[in-house]
């Protein structure tokens, strides 16, 4: 699936400036996890980019999923384009670390506007040592295309 949707040489999604197949594939397509809160919120950008519903379902707390999640990403990855991402800060959610936290900010457009998603993210491991998204502290700011 990810093959189709990007190439071994197209830029990851995530702005990191490796490839994708180096850089957030392997955890999107579970031959290896993020190895740290930063990069799994990486990850998870560059899966809602090229609508990876099932690893954001997935990376997100049990407890935090809902039965709707699945349609409700499903279409707004169909109709949003992710187009950037800066890291603001990083607080723990290295390797040795259990929790973490990212603040960022990411750029949009929609058919009807263009905006930018400010938030942090915060992560914890779970039992098996994976990363998680746990919840964030969002902020959207809009304005329309017209």
């Amino acid at each position: 699936m990810l093959q189709d949707q990007k190439s071994s040489e197209q830029p990851c999604p995530c702005q990191s400036g490796k490839p994708f197949n180096f850089c957030c594939a392997p955890a999107i397509n579970g031959s290896r996890p993020a190895a740290t809160a930063e990069a799994l919120m990486r990850s998870r950008y560059s899966a809602f980019s090229i609508g990876a519903v099932d690893y954001l379902i997935d990376t997100t707390a049990p407890e935090k999923r809902l039965e709707g999640d699945h349609e409700l990403l499903s279409e707004q990855t169909q109709f949003t384009l992710w187009t950037g991402l800066e890291i603001q800060k990083v607080e723990a959610g290295q390797a040795e670390d259990t929790t973490g936290s990212v603040t960022f900010r990411a750029h949009f457009e929609t058919p009807e506007e263009r905006g930018t998603l400010e938030e942090t993210s915060h992560f914890r491991r779970d039992e098996q040592g994976r990363w998680l998204y746990v919840e964030g502290d969002v902020n959207f700011s809009s304005q329309s295309k017209n």
